[in-house]
Order: C-alpha cells, then sequence, then structure tokens
C-alpha cells in the first residue's frame, strides 16, 4: 500500500473547496469498495452533490486523485455529472483516478471505457475538458504550493473520439456548441 503522508489534509482542503462552491446543496462523501482503487489510494473519495433542483443534475467529484502526480507541485480531480444518482458514476470516477495514476490524464485526453458509461448509452469514452458547466471558481484550488484542477470527464461516443484524433479538440468542441450537446441525456445520439 503506498502511504500518502499529506492526503489527508489536502483531500480537506479540495473537500473544503468543493463543499464552498455548491453552498447550500447536500453532499455526501462516498467511496467505491471493489477493485484496486483503495489499496493504490485508501483516501479515495467522491463527493455526490445533490441538484439544486428536482430537474438538475448529480455531480461527482473525486478527491485524492491529486495523489497520482503527489511528488509534483500538481493534481488533477476529476468531474462526472449525471442525470440520475447512480453509482455507476463512483466506480467510473474510481476507474479513472486509478488510470490515471502517474499522471496519464490531462486535458484533452480521451479515456476508453470499454463499455457504455450509463446502461442504454452509445456513449464509451470519457473526454477530459475544462468544466464548462461550473466555471472558473470550481476548476482551480490551490493547497500551499499544489495546484490542483478539476477537469470534467465529458462522455462522447467512439465516433466523436474518432473526430477528436481526425481534427483536434476544437473541432469537436465547436461540433458540441453547433447542436447544442445535452450530455447528461444517456441515450444522446453522436454529433458524428
Amino acid at each position: 500500500m503506498t502511504n500518502f503522508p499529506a492526503c489527508d489534509d489536502v483531500c480537506g482542503v479540495l473537500e473544503k473547496h468543493i463543499r464552498k462552491f455548491f453552498d447550500e446543496r447536500e453532499i455526501q462523501a462516498v467511496t467505491w469498495p471493489s477493485g484496486p482503487i483503495l489499496e493504490q489510494n485508501p483516501h479515495f473519495r467522491v463527493l455526490r452533490v445533490a441538484p439544486s433542483n428536482p430537474q438538475g443534475l448529480w455531480t461527482y467529484i473525486s478527491v485524492g486523485g491529486w495523489a497520482a502526480t503527489e511528488a509534483e507541485n500538481f493534481g488533477t480531480e476529476f468531474i462526472l455529472c449525471t442525470a440520475v444518482d447512480d453509482p455507476r458514476a463512483v466506480e467510473l470516477l474510481a476507474m479513472t483516478v486509478f488510470y490515471h495514476r502517474g499522471g496519464k490524464l490531462g486535458l484533452g485526453h480521451t479515456v476508453p471505457l470499454g463499455d457504455p458509461w450509463m446502461e442504454g448509452s452509445t456513449c464509451d469514452h470519457f473526454l477530459v475538458s475544462l468544466p464548462y458547466p461550473f466555471g472558473p471558481d470550481l476548476e482551480i484550488a490551490h493547497v500551499g504550493d499544489r495546484h490542483v484542477e478539476f477537469l470534467w470527464l465529458l462522455p462522447i461516443t467512439e465516433a466523436e473520439r474518432n473526430l477528436k484524433v481526425a481534427h483536434g479538440l476544437e473541432a469537436l468542441e465547436s461540433r458540441f456548441e453547433e447542436v447544442g450537446l445535452r450530455y447528461w441525456e444517456i441515450d444522446r445520439t453522436s454529433v458524428v
């Protein structure tokens, strides 16, 4: 088991950052008990943020992902939004944080999931993106000299991933803007 001596302090500051941003929303800390995540990162957890209204989205945010680059002055946490409260979101964040160890993921990268992100979806990849739905106040947290960035996991199809690879991230994001992407819809069709 890896020892993260500063993790409790860093995780605590990150959790306060998230709770301040989502002030007055119900937030619950949960973890994923299966797989290797807790052996690799015993402090890993997800903050599950309830919607602000009945039609709103659930927001899931990792805490502990920054430890993938613990020896550096930067780190990354991940955000995932869903239309329904579903433990699958916690599992997906655990998978992403585990995959990220060593700092493998950054802005514009894609993550193949191997399965649909939610049952009934054609989206089987994540695009690591700026957290556009939340703006810059959530995006960056400073913990002493450490800079932690919160990046959004946007569910995409393989065809959308292929468009990004062939024509670049800007081309894919432009296409999303053109169609008014409803990223939270599990059964959305590909924009490609």
